[in-house]
């Protein structure tokens, strides 16, 4: 962890549902996730042939500005061209920091802290749960993809690191 970083944030990508098309003769697509905060970037593997890959990847990116969205930008690898654009989504981590501020040691594993709802300001397709969990705070998220003809992506975000919460407590 950096020294102008607060904390890390582990980002599980799970799966792509219904990408978009990029390769048309094959008709399917090579998806890779790029993950980015505050000027840092994390990626997944390329999974060959699927417009429903599954990574199951945990990428890990210090989180340095509580007010910076993650941004999550899929593209389909090329061999011999630019990787194409598959869309992108962005997560907003402030309700999901607002809950870490919270003393919860107490709580009973799989208590939900909160509920974050789908809006036209963030890229939710369905209702997200905040959940404490075996002494860690994790939030569920199924993001509907923009700039593009349909995708979505499942992630989750977990808190790994909080030296003593006060990088928290400024903002």
């Amino acid at each position: 962890m950096t020294i102008d970083s607060f904390g890390l944030l582990r980002i599980q990508v799970r799966r792509g549902i219904n990408l978009a098309v990029r390769d048309t003769v094959r008709k399917t697509s090579d998806p890779y996730v790029i993950v980015s905060h505050a000027g840092q970037k994390v990626r997944t593997s390329v999974v060959n042939k699927n417009c429903f890959p599954m990574w199951n990847e945990n990428l890990t990116l210090p989180l340095k500005d509580p007010n910076v969205p993650l941004t999550l930008c899929v593209f389909d690898k090329d061999t011999f061209t630019a990787d194409d654009a598959m869309g992108d989504a962005e997560v907003n981590v402030k309700p999901f920091l607002e809950c870490l501020k919270r003393d919860l040691q107490d709580l009973p594993d799989g208590t939900k802290v909160d509920k974050v709802q789908p809006s036209p300001k963030n890229c939710l397709s369905r209702e997200s749960c905040i959940v404490w969990n075996k002494g860690k705070m994790s939030q569920n998220m199924i993001l509907r993809l923009r700039n593009v003809e349909c995708g979505e992506i499942e992630i989750q975000i977990e808190w790994l690191d909080f030296p003593g919460l006060k990088g928290l407590e400024e903002w």
